[in-house]
């Protein structure tokens, strides 16, 4: 099972790097590994005036220090097409957010870098049209694709989870991740930064091992409440472990 994990955005660099060996140790201790996900830059804030990250020269220089040190693959997200060989020196898995899952030049730029590229669906697609983002990958020589679900628009400010999206998409024979905690944002929930849910992570995350997904993505920092984004939608470190015994119970009985 592929196991994603971290914060949201790289905010200090002797706390990330004490949260991905903490990660680490998680993941010996439960006999799996861990891939450990940050972002060098969040272009997508609700505002302008919100944390966006250290960019990514900085960015990526600490992703390298995470990866020697801990010898865990790395996972972050590019948002423009010239990002992509430079983001590829350094992470295994290369991200596009949901709000760029269509972007074709995008898609075509981290294919051409040889690395496993993960797409999140749209917030506003259907699972079956995700064919067409699998569709720009492949025929642009990407031959290792992940597709992951992070929740659809239901109104204003809301996301629901659809777990028929899980199968669904299954049947374009690529693994599919399911983003526990970016599903249960409320975007723009707070005005200026977006809300969520925490409560529920959890239960989504057994619902989708339930019905055999391939992977899980979550986010998690120290301390959430004061995370410069996402917090509400992340997990807690001191709770990640017990939820993960829980899930992979799950998994033990299929």
């Amino acid at each position: 099972m592929i196991i994603v994990a971290g914060p949201c955005v790289i905010e200090d660099r002797s706390d990330i790097l004490g949260l991905a060996k903490e990660l680490d140790h998680i993941g010996y201790r439960l006999g799996i590994d861990i891939i450990f996900k940050a972002s060098f830059d969040k272009a997508n804030r609700s505002s302008l005036d919100s944390f966006r990250g250290p960019g990514m020269e900085k960015g990526l220089a600490i992703l390298a220090m995470i990866k020697r040190a801990t010898g865990m693959e790395i996972l972050t997200d590019i948002h423009l097409p010239n990002q992509a060989q430079h983001v590829a020196k350094v992470a295994d898995i290369i991200q596009i957010p949901a709000f760029l899952c269509r972007q074709t030049d995008l898609l075509v730029a981290a294919a051409k870098t040889g690395k496993t590229v993960s797409v999140k669906k749209g917030q506003l697609l259907a699972p079956s049209d995700m064919k067409n983002v699998v569709d720009k990958l492949r025929k642009s020589g990407c031959e290792d694709i992940w597709l992951t679900e992070r929740g659809t628009f239901f109104g204003y400010g809301n996301l629901v989870n659809d777990m028929t999206a899980i199968p669904v998409m299954q049947k374009l024979g690529v693994p599919v991740i399911f983003d526990a905690t970016h599903s249960v944002q409320k975007p723009g929930g707070l005005g200026k930064s977006t809300g969520g849910n925490r409560e529920f992570i959890e239960p989504l995350a057994k619902a989708a091992t339930a019905i055999g997904v391939d992977g899980l993505f979550f986010e998690v920092h120290s301390e959430p409440d004061k995370a410069l984004s996402d917090g509400p939608n992340m997990v807690k470190l001191e709770d990640f472990e017990a939820m993960m015994e829980k899930i992979l119970d799950i998994k033990e009985v299929l």
